[in-house]
Formats: structure tokens, sequence, C-alpha cells
């Protein structure tokens, strides 16, 4: 089964300064509709030494850090299929987690670690953590998560990071390349992704031209007051709608082959305030996929605009 699209668990709006401010009208990730989240109690299960994940169906190792010291990325590889061999915990089919199963236990109101809130999990490192995905443009890179704040990034496969095995059981989430036949249908100037359910504006560049965060939300707002496309209730997209458009299969840009968008750009703001630091957002870089930040204030990144349904 594909992993389903998560919201993001960020509850407070931030000024451009990074102050707190009252959401209403902000069009920042809080401001917009979440479907109710599932508790951490409901959502992860323990069994002994595992946890199951009852969202993605993952096993994951509850020991956060089973292999004690950072490794190369071959030497992970290695370090999971030994864990294979001797059934460990029970299990034959460990493996290192893609970075879209790792990125959804990222928590976007927290930091030190930034996993979701009331986790069960042990010995969580504030440090970076292999996925078992290859950079595909640059194929002596892999890629890794950042599990202090939830950057999204890559590395030379002979660096050396953290571990942390994953068990993807009969129906459960395996979700390394989204790309799917048919996924995109073009509408009227709008893009339908079946996938997700989201619709994206055809042309990935609202304005033309690079944005401040608050200039880019402002730019979206104002979709809503023209309708276009017939609907009003356009936004800048949060960090996890962005990133699921990602495919880690092409480059420049990182999207399904197939992609029928105009206009793509090199770096998306999103609605999405870095918690680790209030004056920057969170971001999409198209070319390879990273998710990283930008500083609230430059005129650095491009509006992309999307709406549910």
């Amino acid at each position: 089964m594909k992993l389903p699209l998560l919201d993001t668990d960020q509850i407070h709006c931030y000024a451009q300064d990074g102050g707190r401010i009252a959401c209403d009208g902000t069009g920042q990730d809080a401001s917009s509709g979440k479907r109710v989240a599932r508790s951490a109690g409901d959502r992860f299960r323990v069994l002994e030494d595992v946890v199951e994940d009852m969202l993605t169906g993952a096993v994951w190792t509850r020991d956060a850090n089973p292999a004690e010291f950072p490794m190369t990325w071959h030497e992970a590889r290695r370090f999971v299929a030994r864990m294979c061999a001797q059934r460990r915990h029970g299990y034959d089919n460990w493996q290192l987690p893609s970075r879209r199963l790792l990125f959804s236990l990222i928590s976007h109101q927290r930091c030190n670690p930034a996993v979701v809130e009331g986790h069960v999990f042990a010995r969580i490192f504030n440090g970076y953590y292999w996925t078992g995905q290859p950079c595909f443009r640059l194929p002596d890179q892999a890629w890794y998560i950042h599990l202090g704040g939830g950057r999204i990034h890559r590395g030379m496969r002979h660096g050396s990071y953290l571990v942390w095995p994953v068990s993807i059981q009969a129906g459960g989430a395996s979700d390394s390349r989204p790309s799917a036949p048919h996924r995109f249908t073009p509408e009227d100037g709008c893009v339908h992704d079946s996938r997700t359910g989201l619709t994206w504006l055809g042309e990935a560049d609202l304005t033309g031209c690079k944005l401040t965060w608050t200039a880019a939300l402002r730019a979206v707002g104002d979709l809503n007051v023209i309708a276009k496309g017939g609907f009003r209730n356009w936004r800048l997209p949060n960090i996890r709608e962005l990133e699921s458009l990602v495919d880690t299969g092409s480059h420049s840009p990182a999207l399904a082959a197939d992609h029928p968008f105009s206009s793509v750009r090199d770096a998306y703001w999103s609605s999405t305030t870095s918690v680790y630091e209030p004056r920057y957002a969170w971001t999409l870089y198209s070319r390879d996929g990273i998710v990283g930040v930008g500083f609230k204030a430059h005129e650095e990144f491009y509006a992309w605009p999307v709406r549910k349904g």
C-alpha cells in the first residue's frame, strides 16, 4: 500500500520575524483545516522490542539506535542484512527506511528530537539518519534525515550517519517512488493528483518571481479573491504536501517523468514554519527533492498554490 499523505502537526502561526501570532487569515499551515490526527497512543503499538505504526503499517525497532555508532551507507545496509539473517526481534525483512517513511515520523511542532509528540521510541538522537534511497542525480550520495529538526538532505555514501531499521509487513506502506500511471490529470489550468487528492496550479510559478515568505502567502491568498479556476480555497502548501510531489527516481526536477506542470522552478516556499528557528520556513528544492528551510525575509523562493479536493 502507498503511504498516506499525513497532515503536519503544526498548531501555531508565526510572523516573519518569528514571533507567534493569531492564525486567522494568515494562510499558514496551522490555519488550514486538518484531518483529526490520531493520538500517539493510538498510532503506535509497542510489541516488546519493536513498535508498530498503525498509520503506515511499518514496524520499527523501539531502540532508534540499535547499531550504537554511526555507519557509512554500505555498512548500514550490511547491518540490516545481518538483522534479517538473524531474524532479529522475530522479523526477517529489516531494511533502511525510505525517506518518505522516515519523514512520516517527523514533527513540525517539536524539535530535538523532531519526532511526533508522545512517541514510544527510545534513544532517538538529534542527528542524521540514513534512508535506504540513493540520490538519483548523484548516485554516490544517499538520502538522510536530521531527526533534530526534520531536514531531508543527501550525503556521500562514505559519510557516517545513524541507523534506524524498519520492517515492512505484507500490506504495509512501502513508498520509495510515488509516481504511478495517470496520477496527474490536467483540467482548466489546474492539475489533480489522484494519489493525494490535492489539486495544484498547473503553472508551478504563481507570480513569475521570487518572493519573501509573507509575500508568497499573500499572493496565494489573492487567488481566492478572483476565484482562480472557479475555486476560492487556494493556499500555500504545507511541507508534507510539497514533499508528496517528489519522485526520487527523477531529477531536475525531481517530479514524475510524465508530470504535466509548466514553469517548474528550483525552490518553493511552504506554509510551514520551522520551529527549530521560527524566522525560517520549510522549503522544497525541486532539483533533487531536498527539504530544507529559507529565511522568511529573503526573496529566494517561489509560490506554488494548492487546494484540497
